[in-house]
């Protein structure tokens, strides 16, 4: 459709070969109206009300342009018509006022000119065009796509396409159907730029650093990883389950959270380390390969023998660092090292031996996890646990289901978790829509208190 009422701005018909993209198909000539006046009255004509109706508004198109006939002298401002019988009275009559007369003036257009979505309309066949595959998600420099099917002829072009037409992209992936069954991440195939698969991504004020082939990250959750972090304390310990690259223990580390991070891919824990490291929080990050269950029977035990230093504030970076040395230098010269540092030491607190939070994101199967939590406070060998965890940890446990109905969904997701916990949630249970992944499949975030008899169930 073209998407201007006067000019015809959509791509030519194109009528070059399928099996690869024809740049100089996509070539068309415009002809307008431009009001030849003086350098010095462009402003007035582009101020007029009577114009504001018929100025050139094409995108990238200037809308003052020198006069070919005369480069040093005249300007030409641009209108939105090629006939004069298409300008309105009022325009017609400022015009005809202010105006040293109209001339026809020559636009060319080519494929640089239009969007991704306009060039993919207008090169594929047809039946296709409608719900032509321009949407990506970006991760650093790569874009990846999901293809149907009856795109796949075409997804080289497709590539080319989407690279082209942002700056930003290097790369461009397509996601295959295929997902590994143990660690989760898809399968991908590249189809247009670079074969380079480290991405540096950008999020939370944090950066990771990850091979796209290797691990699982997916920017929609963005917001829920935020949700979820804005709900931890500085002092709290986090137990990140299925952790990743560390979405959600690298800005909690950065917030001042203590974390067991786990994941049981190895790359994603090699990743989450580097991860850890270059956003320095290796002090309170502790990085775990191993099956999710492991973790979390082990976890209370690790924290309390183990504990993380008592919190004294988030991370500082390189720069608040320097700021902070050079200011002990200059008191050192001074003399004034001591009496400073004695007035700035705080109250000491004890170390952090208890967890506040686990994390559990891995929605395709989480909940299968969380009979792991039954009896994870019944100790025998002489801890007290009971005195320590005198508030039972929140469980935040990401999930899927097929109710699309907020309340059929609350009540799935929860018959399921007590049936895995072998125990009622209690009234401190919250429910969290976090996307809608398909027309039939809703993820769902539920934080529960963890009910003090799972916890220090005994086996029988």
């Amino acid at each position: 459709m073209p998407r201007h009422l006067y000019l015809d701005a959509s791509p030519p018909p194109y009528e070059g070969p399928r099996d690869r993209l024809d740049k100089d198909a996509f070539k068309k000539k415009l002809t307008v109206l431009g009001a030849r006046v003086a350098p010095e009255k462009t402003r007035v004509l582009l101020k007029a009300n009577e114009l504001k109706e018929a100025l050139m508004d094409l995108p990238k198109i200037r809308t003052v342009v020198s006069d070919p006939s005369q480069p040093d002298g005249d300007r030409l401002v641009l209108l939105r018509m090629s006939e004069k019988s298409d300008l309105p009275q009022a325009a017609q009559e400022f015009l005809d006022k202010e105006a040293k007369g109209l001339v026809e003036y020559k636009i060319d257009l080519d494929y640089d000119y239009w969007t991704a979505e306009e060039c993919l309309h207008a090169w594929l066949p047809p039946d296709l065009r409608e719900g032509s595959p321009t949407g990506f998600a970006m991760i650093g420099h790569i874009a990846h796509v999901n293809l149907n099917d009856e795109y796949l002829p075409y997804k080289h072009v497709i590539g080319q396409i989407i690279l082209e037409k942002n700056k930003t992209v290097k790369t461009v992936v397509n996601k295959l159907n295929t997902i590994d069954n143990q660690f989760r991440f898809f399968q991908m195939e590249l189809i247009a730029g670079e074969p380079n698969f480290v991405v540096e991504h950008h999020e939370s004020n944090c950066r990771f650093t990850f091979d796209f082939r290797e691990v699982y990250w997916n920017s929609r959750l963005h917001t829920e990883h935020d949700r979820l972090v804005q709900t931890f304390k500085p002092e709290d310990v986090i137990a990140d389950v299925f952790a990743g690259v560390g979405p959600f223990a690298v800005p909690a580390a950065r917030k001042g959270c203590a974390v067991l991070a786990n994941d049981l891919n190895p790359n994603s824990a090699k990743w989450l380390r580097k991860n850890v490291e270059d956003n320095r929080v290796t002090e309170l990050v502790r990085v775990s390969c191993e099956d999710g269950r492991d973790l979390i029977r082990a976890s209370v035990a690790r924290v309390f023998d183990e504990p993380f230093p008592a919190y004294t504030g988030p991370p500082k970076s390189r720069m608040q660092e320097e700021k902070e040395r050079k200011r002990l230098q200059k008191l050192a010269v001074e003399g004034q090292v001591s009496a400073s540092l004695e007035s700035e030491q705080q109250p000491q607190q004890p170390p952090r031996r208890r967890i506040a939070h686990f994390v559990m994101n891995l929605p395709d199967s989480a909940i299968q996890f969380l009979d792991a939590f039954r009896g994870i406070l019944a100790d025998d060998n002489g801890r007290d646990l009971s005195g320590t965890y005198s508030e039972m940890p929140m469980v935040h446990c990401h999930c899927f289901t097929r109710e699309l109905e907020p309340e059929k969904a609350e009540q799935d997701i929860r018959q399921r978790v007590e049936e895995k916990l072998g125990h009622p949630l209690t009234d401190e249970t919250t429910f969290h829509l976090v996307r809608s992944v398909a027309p039939t499949k809703e993820m769902y975030c539920i934080s529960f208190r963890l009910p003090r008899a799972v916890a220090f169930a005994t086996s029988d």
